[in-house]
């Protein structure tokens, strides 16, 4: 698998680190930088990674900042990209398999190492769940980046509210 990977300044060792166990397991990665520690803007990094996946040259991203929440909502600015900001095993597995999510973002001053590792091998191997209420819901997320003219529209997901609304959706 191609993965493409970014960081900011306050995270390059874990991104080296991480580098270093995906290549260990095969992967291809592209590095988008940072490369030091000199201060810099996670939105560069944040927006190289998810154009490489946009763009169909890596299969997937993962992006590295202090809390990666900066770095994520930059990424997921990008069209094309699901970006999902993940601090546990199980949102990694879920943002696959129900979001079908091509980037998953860290926090590397808020995640251990180990933890870190075990999220994105959970990320990367967990399969989307294709089904039509998946690729509706999708497809309306994607619109949101794609085609501005939903701003501010009250009805933008009219057909959802309604179902939940109607018990479609089994309460967990």
């Amino acid at each position: 698998m191609i993965i493409s990977i970014g960081c900011d300044h306050i995270v390059t060792d874990l991104k080296n680190h991480i580098i270093e166990y995906l290549e260990a397991k095969g992967h291809k990665i592209i590095d988008n930088g940072t490369y030091d520690h000199i201060r810099t803007h996670y939105p560069i990094y944040g927006k190289k990674t998810a154009d490489k996946v946009a763009s169909g040259e890596a299969d997937l991203g993962i992006v590295i900042c202090g809390t990666g929440v900066g770095i994520t909502t930059s990424a997921a600015k990008v069209k094309g990209i699901r970006a999902a900001l993940v601090r546990d095993i199980t949102t990694a597995k879920y943002a696959k398999e129900e979001l079908n999510a091509n980037i998953i973002g860290v926090g590397g001053r808020i995640c251990g190492v180990g933890l870190i590792e075990n999220i994105i091998d959970e990320f990367l191997e967990s399969k989307y769940k294709e089904n039509f209420e998946n690729d509706k819901i999708i497809e309306k997320i994607d619109q949101i980046v794609e085609d501005d003219s939903q701003v501010g529209d009250e009805e933008f997901f009219a057909e959802f509210i309604e179902k939940w609304e109607n018990g479609y959706y089994p309460k967990k």
